[in-house]
């Protein structure tokens, strides 16, 4: 789920970017690529992934 919204975010800030539209500091194309990073370092890292690393019952 986060390295889809990572990729959104990429195509949105690609998107301000190619189309050179000025915006304010949030939303800048820099600051929307590094929280997509983010996104994608916390997916790589196994945050927000649809495993569970606990066991729910026992399987014997």
């Amino acid at each position: 789920m986060l390295a889809i919204a990572a990729a959104v975010l990429f195509v949105i800030a690609f998107v301000i970017h190619a189309t050179e539209t000025s915006t304010e500091a949030v939303f800048s194309p820099t600051s929307l690529l590094l929280v997509g990073l983010a996104l994608l370092a916390l997916h790589s890292a196994g945050m927000g992934s649809a495993w569970s690393s606990r066991r729910r019952g026992s399987r014997r």
